[in-house]
């Protein structure tokens, strides 16, 4: 069932997104009259971290994060502003590390910091890589430095700190956990599901909804289960829609060539989704494509082929839609406690999201 955003949370999503961004600017411009060392390798990694910051995106941290203070009340809330800053430069660690972790030249129309170096350091590949290492550490510390900072009691400011701490923390050992899903047998779904929460859904979701309650004055611990529930959900939700659309949507919509799962050799949700589905000459087809790093396109084309003929495509479409159902759920479950107005947001998220692939 298509599940449209009203005209009202549109422009709020808006209006989180365009004030954040003269936030973020603000707040890059401050940091660098800040009086750093005499240096040019310092400025140069602010910049960089400043760049890949705003670089852009939906923010939809940004907004689930005053979405969750939003649950509690409609009032002005101090601290939301640094939490937002906090929740968007921990996701530029995040890119920094992973185009690192992952070798890519390019990230969102621009080259990767890693690469940034790399052609400013031709002939010094271990001090690029070091450099881009450091890049992303600095963004990591930023965002909590940030939390500090806020205007807002001490025992707020520490309770915040710790969230985005857990949450960095937990985005790590993701990232390791998304490296181990590709050695050894092929993962289950146990495992799959552990990347998505780890990688993605425990920063992404659950810090900006922990953040948001914590702002608002309410204990996000007298709902922990609950609220990592529906994260974990919409984490899922969310990376199966990604790893479908990798697999088989198109182009120009997606805005990349189709395959780069596949062609990287990472066994995503759709990938184990067609080795699940196949045996004999067809396993084979599907195995030699990710054993080969940059498969033809033709390659790709011929694995999508043999998904739909066993139906992958269908079964990853009703998984998302069955998903997102579970977490809209959940979150419909909040009306008992929390204002009945925003839930309405949480409630109409996972559906939204899923819609990208329905």
């Amino acid at each position: 069932m298509t599940v449209e955003i009203t005209a009202d949370v549109h422009e709020r999503l808006t209006d989180y997104r365009d004030r954040f961004e003269a936030l973020f600017v603000r707040y890059f411009d401050e940091l660098a009259q800040q009086g750093l060392p005499r240096s040019s390798f310092v400025p140069e990694a602010l910049e960089l971290v400043r760049d890949m910051s705003l670089r852009g995106g939906k923010r939809l941290r940004v907004a689930l994060l005053h979405e969750s203070a939003r649950l509690v009340t409609d009032d002005q809330v101090a601290g939301l502003e640094e939490a937002a800053l906090s929740i968007e430069l921990l996701q530029t660690h995040g890119l920094i590390h992973d185009d690192i972790v992952d070798d890519s030249p390019v990230r969102r129309g621009a080259p990767s910091v890693y690469y940034a170096y790399r052609e400013r350091f031709p002939d010094h590949p271990h001090t690029a890589l070091g450099l881009a290492v450091l890049a992303g550490d600095l963004a990591a510390f930023l965002s909590v430095q940030v939390l500090l900072r806020a205007p807002v009691p001490r025992e707020l400011r520490q309770a915040m700190a710790a969230v985005q701490a857990t949450a960095g923390a937990d985005t790590v050992i993701g990232q390791v956990l998304d490296l181990e899903r590709d050695f050894g047998p092929v993962p289950d779904r146990s495992v799959l599901d552990a990347v998505s929460d780890y990688k993605s859904a425990r920063y992404s979701v659950l810090a900006p909804l922990r953040l948001g309650l914590l702002a608002a004055g309410q204990d996000p611990a007298d709902h922990e289960g609950e609220l990592a529930r529906y994260a974990t959900l919409v984490g899922v939700s969310g990376q199966l829609c990604d790893d479908y659309l990798d697999l088989f949507g198109d182009e120009e919509t997606v805005g990349k060539p189709a395959g780069s799962d596949l062609r990287a050799g990472r066994r995503s949700y759709a990938v184990c989704a067609v080795l699940a589905a196949t045996a004999g000459r067809e396993r084979n087809v599907v195995e030699s494509a990710l054993a080969e790093v940059g498969c033809a396109p033709q390659t790709v084309a011929q694995v999508r082929d043999i998904a739909r003929r066993h139906g992958v495509d269908e079964q990853l479409r009703a998984e998302i839609r069955r998903i997102a159902g579970e977490a809209s759920a959940v979150a419909a479950g909040w009306r008992g406690h929390w204002r009945a107005e925003a839930v309405d947001f949480f409630e109409g998220l996972p559906r939204w999201g899923a819609q990208r692939a329905l």
